[in-house]
């Protein structure tokens, strides 16, 4: 006799949950990837991009919140507040739950301070991001060790495919320096002159050197200062 899914319903929402959130955060950290190397290196690139980015993001931070809680209502599991909101508390695999439950909170926190780089400066910010990485590799340890259809083929082809990308973009991130995915800096241009004033100043003739007026012979000029003159 088959098992009614209804009874599993939760368990099957949260692994569905938990595959989409995957794939989110995998797309997000791609495209994040793909953007801090520069590439592609078109105009206006970047900007394309990033709501695209922006969007993916937050779709897996609500599938990784659906994930946890569906967890709630499995009868057989039976988490509660405490298994899914702390790590290493649950009693089904406590390592790989709460590395799970860590990077879940990573991924959150790491994903959301986008909205607050303002405060934390460009700067800091972008320090602190790198560290999605990071949460992301937690992540796919969790996979391994507390998912279900970790010994799935199907799954086993879904994380090759996931990791791959991730690790030749990050590869090309760290041989290409810390300065690449930075535009170069514009060289600055001077400031043209007004037509107006150029064609003014070309009109204007040079001013012409006017001979100096000579006294009268004999007239003693008038700008020699009497001491200049031997005879006064």
């Amino acid at each position: 006799m088959r098992a009614d899914p209804l009874h599993y319903g939760w368990w099957l929402a949260s692994r569905s949950a938990g595959i989409v959130a995957l794939l989110c955060v995998t797309g997000a950290v791609v495209l994040g990837l793909i953007m801090a190397n520069n590439l592609p290196r078109r105009a206006g690139a970047k900007a394309r991009l990033r709501p695209l980015h922006e969007a993916i993001a937050i779709a897996g931070l609500v599938a990784l919140a659906v994930h946890g809680l569906t967890l709630l209502g499995d009868r057989w599991l039976r988490p509660g507040i405490i298994g899914i909101a702390i790590p290493f508390q649950s009693h089904y695999r406590p390592l790989y739950t709460g590395i799970g439950i860590i990077a879940g909170y990573g991924i959150a926190l790491l994903g959301l301070s986008f909205y607050a780089r303002r405060e934390i400066g460009a700067q800091r910010w972008r320090q602190i991001h790198r560290f999605t990485l990071a949460a992301y590799a937690l992540a796919i340890v969790h996979v391994l060790g507390a998912g279900t259809d970790a010994g799935q083929r199907w799954l086993q082809v879904v994380l090759l495919a996931s990791v791959v990308p991730v690790g030749i973009l990050f590869a090309m991130r760290m041989l290409s320096g810390p300065g690449v995915g930075r535009a170069p800096a514009p060289a600055p241009r001077r400031r043209p002159a007004a037509p107006a004033r150029v064609a003014a100043a070309r009109s204007v003739p040079p001013p012409v050197a006017r001979p100096r007026p000579r006294p009268p012979a004999g007239a003693r000029p008038l700008w020699v200062h009497p001491d200049e003159d031997g005879r006064y």
